[in-house]
């Protein structure tokens, strides 16, 4: 953790000693957990944008602490949200992702990762960044204890090819296999044939966290965020049910990835 994250985790105990409250009752004021604040204060968990909005509106800070978390972004590599999100990936018990466009993060070799940054919107420092990030992220899925990764791809995926990388795609679904054999893993296709659903406006992953509490990344062509409202929340996990519905069971989802992994070869 770098020190720019530090010191906004420092001043966050500042405050709330100089308030004069108890993480419980500190956690009561802003509608939140006195565990979620303990997480925040020990760096277990990311401080949010929206968490550190609530302080400023419930202690009338004039935004101080929305500011300094844009300061932290400015200083820090990676963009705030996904140092935020692999706070929370990290801690999950349960994930539930659904992806649209490309496999999950989780799943990708590094041929696949890198095709997925081409089109000239990063420099090759980046790309090298964001590929090493990706598969030091996949360590979850092998360290003791996993997480369950449930996890709803669109058909097209599968089938998408990647031009001028012979051989990529047979690679990818190879090892897209191997992950979808594992206890923790589960691996559901929706078939095209499924024609229009609901999942068609965009992608999202829904973590559960150890004390039950949920938390929510979406993203599309302009913004990606951490959703953490109850309200909002409950709208996406309501998504999740229509789109896992549609998507076939997982021995029939891993037979047709096996059969879509040999026609690329």
């Amino acid at each position: 953790m770098g020190s720019a994250t530090n010191y906004v985790i420092g001043e966050l105990r500042l405050f709330r000693a100089s308030v004069e409250m108890s993480q419980e009752e500190f956690g009561r004021k802003i509608d939140y957990s006195g565990s979620h604040v303990s997480g925040v204060e020990t760096a277990g968990r990311a401080p949010t944008k929206e968490y550190m909005r609530t302080i400023d509106e419930r202690f009338d800070t004039g935004g101080r602490f929305e500011r300094m978390l844009r300061a932290l972004g400015s200083l820090d590599t990676d963009p705030a949200w996904l140092r935020e999100w692999i706070v929370f990936e990290r801690e999950a018990t349960t994930l539930r992702w659904f992806e649209l466009a490309y496999l999950p993060g989780l799943f990708q070799t590094e041929r696949y990762a890198r095709a997925t940054l081409a089109g000239g919107r990063f420099t090759p420092e980046e790309c090298d960044r964001i590929v090493a990030g990706r598969a030091e992220r996949q360590a979850v899925l092998t360290r003791p204890h996993p997480p369950q990764l449930i996890a709803v791809i669109d058909e097209s995926v599968l089938r998408r090819p990647v031009l001028d990388a012979p051989g990529l795609m047979a690679e990818q679904l190879d090892r897209l296999v191997e992950l979808a054999v594992l206890e923790h893993v589960q691996v559901h296709v929706v078939p095209v044939d499924a024609g229009m659903y609901l999942g068609l406006a965009g992608q999202f992953i829904i973590a559960e966290l150890p004390d039950g509490a949920r938390v929510a990344y979406a993203d599309n062509q302009l913004n990606a965020q951490i959703v953490e409202a109850s309200a909002d929340i409950a709208r996406l996990a309501k998504t999740w049910e229509i789109v896992r519905n549609e998507a076939l069971p997982r021995r029939q989802s891993l037979k047709l990835i096996k059969e879509v992994a040999k026609s690329w070869n």
